[in-house]
């Protein structure tokens, strides 16, 4: 199933689900393990904790931030696939990222982690029958299918790599 197959989803997701291509969402997610893969994590670790700004944040902390999403979403596609009716509140971003406290942690054990968690929603993925993709579930912005998630995700994480490439890279 594809991205063109997403029947419900609050419209601020379509963001990042337009930075993905209309694939299937199997190969989408390998893809997006590969652009994982293939970070400059030499460059990045040059920048080390500089931001481009006051007030932005360190890309350790886009690696956790991105690491939180995914459990998160993760969290909100099992149970939407398994039916449940309870509406799912937003998390904070900002305040999930302060209280992680990932100056002490080094980017390869982030990105360690991140491919990690990457591989685990492949496998949930994989075990989803396509009714279940079909299924939805409410979040306090909207309706929601299963299939969404992993659109957004890899979008998510295409839009976070491009920040870093435009606004991190020069410095």
């Amino acid at each position: 199933m594809k991205a063109s197959n997403i029947k419900y989803c609050p419209d601020y997701f379509y963001r990042y689900i337009h930075k993905t291509d209309d694939l299937d969402f199997k190969i989408l997610l390998q893809l997006s393990l590969e652009e994982l893969n293939q970070t400059l994590i030499v460059q990045w670790e040059a920048i080390g904790d500089k931001v481009y700004a006051e007030g932005k944040w360190t890309i350790k902390q886009i690696l956790q931030h991105l690491i939180d999403t995914e459990r998160i979403f993760t969290y909100r596609a099992l149970a939407f696939a398994r039916k449940d009716k309870e509406i799912i509140p937003p998390f904070d971003e900002n305040e999930y990222t302060e209280a992680a406290q990932v100056s002490h942690r080094s980017l390869a054990d982030l990105l360690d982690e991140y491919k990690n968690v990457r591989k685990s929603l492949q496998s949930l993925y994989l075990s989803f029958t396509p009714e279940m993709l079909q299924n939805t579930g409410k979040m306090t912005s909207g309706e929601i299918s299963v299939l969404a998630f992993p659109f957004i995700l890899a979008g998510h994480q295409r839009w976070h790599f491009e920040i870093i490439e435009k606004r991190y890279a020069q410095l």
